[in-house]
Protein backbone atom coordinates (compact mmCIF):
# COMPACT_ATOMS: atom_id res chain seq x y z
CA UNK A 1 0.00 0.00 0.00
CA UNK A 2 2.62 2.57 0.80
CA UNK A 3 4.67 1.88 -2.27
CA UNK A 4 1.13 2.39 -4.08
CA UNK A 5 1.45 5.69 -2.48
CA UNK A 6 4.44 6.59 -3.27
CA UNK A 7 4.17 5.66 -6.73
CA UNK A 8 0.91 7.50 -7.00
CA UNK A 9 2.32 10.73 -5.95
CA UNK A 10 5.27 10.82 -7.83
CA UNK A 11 3.15 10.44 -11.00
CA UNK A 12 1.16 13.35 -9.78
CA UNK A 13 4.49 15.43 -10.08
CA UNK A 14 4.52 16.29 -13.76
CA UNK A 15 0.76 17.27 -13.44
CA UNK A 16 1.59 19.85 -10.52
CA UNK A 17 4.66 20.97 -12.98
CA UNK A 18 1.61 21.17 -16.21
CA UNK A 19 -0.48 23.45 -13.53
CA UNK A 20 2.30 25.92 -12.98
CA UNK A 21 2.80 26.19 -16.85
CA UNK A 22 -0.61 26.61 -17.47
CA UNK A 23 -1.39 28.80 -14.78
CA UNK A 24 1.41 31.42 -16.09
CA UNK A 25 1.44 31.10 -20.08
CA UNK A 26 -2.63 31.30 -19.91
CA UNK A 27 -2.95 34.05 -17.96
CA UNK A 28 -0.11 36.05 -20.34
CA UNK A 29 -2.27 35.61 -23.26
CA UNK A 30 -5.67 37.43 -21.98
CA UNK A 31 -3.41 40.87 -22.16
CA UNK A 32 -1.46 43.60 -20.68
CA UNK A 33 -2.93 44.31 -17.43
CA UNK A 34 -1.03 47.56 -17.87
CA UNK A 35 -3.12 48.93 -20.17
CA UNK A 36 -5.69 48.13 -18.30
CA UNK A 37 -4.91 49.40 -14.39
CA UNK A 38 -3.48 52.74 -15.92
CA UNK A 39 -5.30 55.41 -18.05
CA UNK A 40 -5.02 55.68 -21.90
CA UNK A 41 -2.71 58.56 -21.61
CA UNK A 42 -0.55 57.74 -18.75
CA UNK A 43 2.84 57.82 -19.05
CA UNK A 44 5.94 56.04 -20.39
CA UNK A 45 7.49 56.50 -17.15
CA UNK A 46 4.38 55.51 -15.14
CA UNK A 47 3.30 52.38 -17.14
CA UNK A 48 7.48 51.50 -16.66
CA UNK A 49 6.84 51.76 -13.06
CA UNK A 50 3.87 49.22 -13.15
CA UNK A 51 5.85 46.83 -14.75
CA UNK A 52 8.73 47.07 -12.52
CA UNK A 53 6.65 47.08 -9.78
CA UNK A 54 4.85 44.14 -10.52
CA UNK A 55 7.42 42.08 -11.73
CA UNK A 56 6.45 42.64 -15.59
CA UNK A 57 9.61 44.09 -16.98
CA UNK A 58 11.85 41.32 -16.53
CA UNK A 59 12.52 38.34 -19.25
CA UNK A 60 9.59 35.99 -19.97
CA UNK A 61 11.65 32.48 -18.52
CA UNK A 62 13.08 34.58 -14.96
CA UNK A 63 8.94 35.30 -14.65
CA UNK A 64 8.29 31.51 -14.84
CA UNK A 65 11.00 30.66 -12.49
CA UNK A 66 10.42 33.18 -10.04
CA UNK A 67 6.38 32.38 -10.36
CA UNK A 68 7.41 28.65 -10.46
CA UNK A 69 9.23 29.39 -6.76
CA UNK A 70 6.62 31.28 -5.50
CA UNK A 71 3.95 28.95 -6.06
CA UNK A 72 5.59 25.98 -4.33
CA UNK A 73 5.71 28.68 -1.17
CA UNK A 74 1.91 28.99 -1.75
CA UNK A 75 2.83 32.77 -2.53
CA UNK A 76 1.33 34.27 -5.46
CA UNK A 77 2.02 37.50 -4.97
CA UNK A 78 0.01 40.77 -4.51
CA UNK A 79 -3.49 41.16 -6.55
CA UNK A 80 -3.25 43.96 -9.26
CA UNK A 81 -6.82 45.13 -7.95
CA UNK A 82 -7.24 44.52 -4.46
CA UNK A 83 -3.29 45.44 -3.37
CA UNK A 84 -3.55 42.20 -0.62
CA UNK A 85 -1.80 39.13 -1.14
CA UNK A 86 -3.86 37.10 -3.51
CA UNK A 87 -3.54 33.82 -1.27
CA UNK A 88 -5.58 35.76 1.22
CA UNK A 89 -8.32 36.52 -0.81
CA UNK A 90 -8.77 32.99 -1.84
CA UNK A 91 -8.55 32.04 1.35
CA UNK A 92 -11.10 34.56 2.83
CA UNK A 93 -13.26 32.97 -0.04
CA UNK A 94 -12.90 29.38 0.41
CA UNK A 95 -14.96 28.59 3.54
CA UNK A 96 -17.99 29.54 1.01
CA UNK A 97 -16.94 27.77 -1.71
CA UNK A 98 -16.16 24.26 0.38
CA UNK A 99 -19.70 25.08 2.03
CA UNK A 100 -21.27 24.82 -1.69
CA UNK A 101 -19.37 21.86 -2.66
CA UNK A 102 -19.93 19.62 0.30
CA UNK A 103 -23.59 20.70 0.27
CA UNK A 104 -23.88 19.67 -3.70
CA UNK A 105 -22.16 16.68 -2.72
CA UNK A 106 -24.06 15.43 0.05
CA UNK A 107 -27.46 16.23 -2.03
CA UNK A 108 -26.06 14.23 -4.46
CA UNK A 109 -25.01 10.71 -2.98
CA UNK A 110 -27.85 10.95 -0.66
CA UNK A 111 -30.48 10.93 -3.28
CA UNK A 112 -28.44 9.71 -5.97
CA UNK A 113 -27.23 6.74 -4.61
CA UNK A 114 -30.89 5.42 -3.77
CA UNK A 115 -32.28 6.35 -6.89
CA UNK A 116 -29.77 4.34 -8.66
CA UNK A 117 -31.10 1.12 -6.11
CA UNK A 118 -34.15 1.85 -6.87
CA UNK A 119 -33.73 1.98 -10.74
CA UNK A 120 -31.83 -1.26 -10.94
CA UNK A 121 -34.08 -3.17 -8.51
CA UNK A 122 -37.12 -2.16 -10.57
CA UNK A 123 -35.74 -2.61 -14.04
CA UNK A 124 -37.88 -2.46 -17.03
CA UNK A 125 -40.72 -0.54 -14.92
CA UNK A 126 -41.96 2.55 -14.98
CA UNK A 127 -40.41 3.92 -12.57
CA UNK A 128 -36.65 2.51 -13.71
CA UNK A 129 -37.96 4.62 -16.71
CA UNK A 130 -38.90 7.69 -15.15
CA UNK A 131 -35.61 7.92 -13.37
CA UNK A 132 -33.73 7.50 -16.26
CA UNK A 133 -35.26 9.64 -18.35
CA UNK A 134 -34.96 12.58 -15.96
CA UNK A 135 -31.59 11.95 -14.98
CA UNK A 136 -30.70 12.22 -18.68
CA UNK A 137 -32.48 15.37 -18.96
CA UNK A 138 -30.79 16.44 -15.62
CA UNK A 139 -26.96 15.68 -17.51
CA UNK A 140 -28.24 17.45 -20.42
CA UNK A 141 -29.32 20.73 -19.12
CA UNK A 142 -26.36 23.39 -19.01
CA UNK A 143 -25.62 24.51 -15.20
CA UNK A 144 -26.47 27.99 -15.97
CA UNK A 145 -29.54 27.39 -17.31
CA UNK A 146 -31.09 25.74 -14.18
CA UNK A 147 -29.91 28.37 -12.16
CA UNK A 148 -31.26 30.95 -13.59
CA UNK A 149 -34.83 28.58 -14.19
CA UNK A 150 -34.64 28.16 -10.40
CA UNK A 151 -34.22 31.59 -9.90
CA UNK A 152 -37.32 32.99 -11.45
CA UNK A 153 -39.29 29.99 -10.46
CA UNK A 154 -38.42 29.70 -6.46
CA UNK A 155 -37.31 33.65 -5.89
CA UNK A 156 -39.57 35.66 -8.59
CA UNK A 157 -42.54 33.56 -8.94
CA UNK A 158 -43.23 31.94 -5.73
CA UNK A 159 -41.17 33.93 -3.24
CA UNK A 160 -40.02 31.30 -1.31
CA UNK A 161 -36.24 31.30 -1.43
CA UNK A 162 -33.72 34.21 -1.49
CA UNK A 163 -32.25 33.91 -5.38
CA UNK A 164 -28.98 35.52 -4.63
CA UNK A 165 -26.58 36.14 -1.90
CA UNK A 166 -25.44 34.08 1.33
CA UNK A 167 -25.28 33.88 4.85
CA UNK A 168 -28.13 31.29 5.91
CA UNK A 169 -29.69 28.15 4.88
CA UNK A 170 -31.94 29.34 2.93
CA UNK A 171 -29.52 31.10 0.50
CA UNK A 172 -27.58 27.49 -0.01
CA UNK A 173 -30.39 25.73 -1.18
CA UNK A 174 -31.06 27.16 -5.09
CA UNK A 175 -27.03 26.94 -5.46
CA UNK A 176 -26.31 23.66 -3.90
CA UNK A 177 -29.48 21.90 -5.54
CA UNK A 178 -28.49 23.35 -8.84
CA UNK A 179 -25.07 22.31 -8.77
CA UNK A 180 -25.70 19.20 -7.89
CA UNK A 181 -27.77 18.34 -10.75
CA UNK A 182 -25.89 17.23 -12.84
CA UNK A 183 -23.76 14.96 -10.31
CA UNK A 184 -26.44 13.44 -8.95
CA UNK A 185 -27.77 12.39 -12.31
CA UNK A 186 -24.20 10.80 -13.21
CA UNK A 187 -24.19 8.74 -9.57
CA UNK A 188 -27.53 7.80 -10.26
CA UNK A 189 -26.47 6.00 -13.90
CA UNK A 190 -23.19 4.87 -12.66
CA UNK A 191 -24.93 3.33 -9.32
CA UNK A 192 -27.66 1.68 -11.73
CA UNK A 193 -25.06 -0.04 -14.27
CA UNK A 194 -22.97 -1.06 -11.59
CA UNK A 195 -25.55 -2.73 -9.68
CA UNK A 196 -26.76 -4.78 -12.42
CA UNK A 197 -23.73 -6.08 -13.45
CA UNK A 198 -23.55 -6.98 -9.46
CA UNK A 199 -26.70 -8.91 -9.55
CA UNK A 200 -25.59 -10.88 -12.49
CA UNK A 201 -22.91 -12.49 -10.38
CA UNK A 202 -22.61 -15.85 -9.25
CA UNK A 203 -22.63 -14.76 -5.28
CA UNK A 204 -26.04 -13.08 -5.33
CA UNK A 205 -27.08 -15.83 -6.97
CA UNK A 206 -25.63 -18.20 -4.36
CA UNK A 207 -27.84 -15.52 -1.90
CA UNK A 208 -30.63 -16.39 -3.49
CA UNK A 209 -30.56 -19.77 -3.05
CA UNK A 210 -30.32 -19.67 0.58
CA UNK A 211 -33.60 -18.47 0.66
CA UNK A 212 -32.62 -14.69 1.51
CA UNK A 213 -34.89 -12.52 0.62
CA UNK A 214 -34.75 -10.05 -2.23
CA UNK A 215 -34.03 -7.03 -0.32
CA UNK A 216 -31.38 -8.36 1.59
CA UNK A 217 -29.58 -9.66 -1.41
CA UNK A 218 -29.76 -6.21 -3.47
CA UNK A 219 -28.87 -4.16 -0.46
CA UNK A 220 -26.42 -6.15 1.72
CA UNK A 221 -24.33 -8.22 -1.08
CA UNK A 222 -25.39 -6.46 -4.52
CA UNK A 223 -24.86 -3.23 -3.64
CA UNK A 224 -21.97 -2.79 -1.02
CA UNK A 225 -19.55 -3.88 -4.63
CA UNK A 226 -21.33 -2.00 -6.91
CA UNK A 227 -20.67 1.01 -4.51
CA UNK A 228 -16.84 0.71 -5.04
CA UNK A 229 -16.86 2.45 -9.02
CA UNK A 230 -19.43 4.43 -7.08
CA UNK A 231 -17.11 5.97 -4.71
CA UNK A 232 -14.49 6.24 -7.00
CA UNK A 233 -16.53 8.50 -9.36
CA UNK A 234 -17.81 10.99 -6.25
CA UNK A 235 -13.75 11.21 -5.64
CA UNK A 236 -13.21 12.31 -9.15
CA UNK A 237 -16.08 14.23 -9.07
CA UNK A 238 -15.82 16.22 -6.12
CA UNK A 239 -12.56 17.87 -8.25
CA UNK A 240 -15.12 18.90 -11.61
CA UNK A 241 -17.31 20.05 -8.77
CA UNK A 242 -14.75 22.52 -7.53
CA UNK A 243 -14.60 24.12 -11.01
CA UNK A 244 -17.89 24.07 -11.86
CA UNK A 245 -18.52 26.16 -8.95
CA UNK A 246 -17.26 28.83 -11.21
CA UNK A 247 -20.57 29.44 -13.32
CA UNK A 248 -22.85 28.91 -10.38
CA UNK A 249 -21.47 31.60 -7.79
CA UNK A 250 -21.72 33.72 -10.64
CA UNK A 251 -25.17 33.34 -11.06
CA UNK A 252 -26.46 33.23 -7.39
CA UNK A 253 -24.08 35.78 -6.60
CA UNK A 254 -22.34 33.40 -4.16
CA UNK A 255 -19.25 35.04 -2.34
CA UNK A 256 -16.94 32.03 -2.87
CA UNK A 257 -13.65 31.18 -4.97
CA UNK A 258 -15.56 30.93 -8.39
CA UNK A 259 -16.95 34.38 -8.55
CA UNK A 260 -13.28 35.60 -7.10
CA UNK A 261 -12.02 33.74 -10.35
CA UNK A 262 -14.43 35.82 -12.50
CA UNK A 263 -13.86 38.95 -11.35
CA UNK A 264 -10.62 38.40 -11.82
CA UNK A 265 -10.32 37.39 -15.08
CA UNK A 266 -11.99 40.79 -16.25
CA UNK A 267 -9.87 42.96 -14.15
CA UNK A 268 -6.56 40.62 -15.55
CA UNK A 269 -5.99 40.22 -12.26
CA UNK A 270 -2.49 37.63 -12.72
CA UNK A 271 -1.62 36.85 -9.28
CA UNK A 272 -5.49 36.21 -8.30
CA UNK A 273 -6.24 34.45 -11.54
CA UNK A 274 -3.08 32.32 -11.03
CA UNK A 275 -3.69 31.29 -7.30
CA UNK A 276 -7.55 30.36 -8.33
CA UNK A 277 -6.33 28.20 -11.08
CA UNK A 278 -3.22 26.42 -9.44
CA UNK A 279 -5.88 26.18 -6.31
CA UNK A 280 -8.31 24.50 -8.69
CA UNK A 281 -5.74 22.24 -10.57
CA UNK A 282 -4.68 20.90 -7.62
CA UNK A 283 -7.14 20.17 -6.07
CA UNK A 284 -8.46 18.33 -9.29
CA UNK A 285 -5.11 16.19 -8.91
CA UNK A 286 -5.83 15.42 -5.42
CA UNK A 287 -9.30 14.09 -6.04
CA UNK A 288 -7.82 11.47 -8.74
CA UNK A 289 -5.29 11.14 -6.31
CA UNK A 290 -7.90 9.95 -3.27
CA UNK A 291 -10.47 8.45 -6.04
CA UNK A 292 -6.73 5.43 -6.82
CA UNK A 293 -6.38 5.00 -3.31
CA UNK A 294 -10.02 4.70 -2.63
CA UNK A 295 -9.96 1.65 -5.00
CA UNK A 296 -7.09 0.25 -3.96
CA UNK A 297 -8.45 0.26 0.00
CA UNK A 298 -12.20 -1.24 -1.37
CA UNK A 299 -11.17 -3.77 -4.08
CA UNK A 300 -7.67 -5.59 -2.78
CA UNK A 301 -8.20 -6.86 -6.60
CA UNK A 302 -6.67 -4.07 -7.29
CA UNK A 303 -3.45 -3.94 -5.16
CA UNK A 304 -2.70 -7.75 -6.47
CA UNK A 305 -2.54 -6.53 -9.89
Amino acid sequence: MLNYLIKRILYTLPSLFGIVLACFVLTRLSGDPVELFLPIDASDEARQAFRVENGLDRPVVEQFLRFAERAVRGDFGDSLRFREPALDLLVERLPATLELALATLAISVLIGVPAGIVSAYARGSSLDLAIRSLTAFAQAVPTFYWGILSIIVFSVWMRWLPGTGSGTVWHLILPATTLASTMLALITRVMRSTLLESIGQDYVRTARAKGLPERTVILRHAARNALIPVVTVIALQFGVLMGGVIVTETVFAWPGVGRLAIQAIYARDYPVVQAVVFFFATIFVLANLMADLLTVMLDPRVRLR
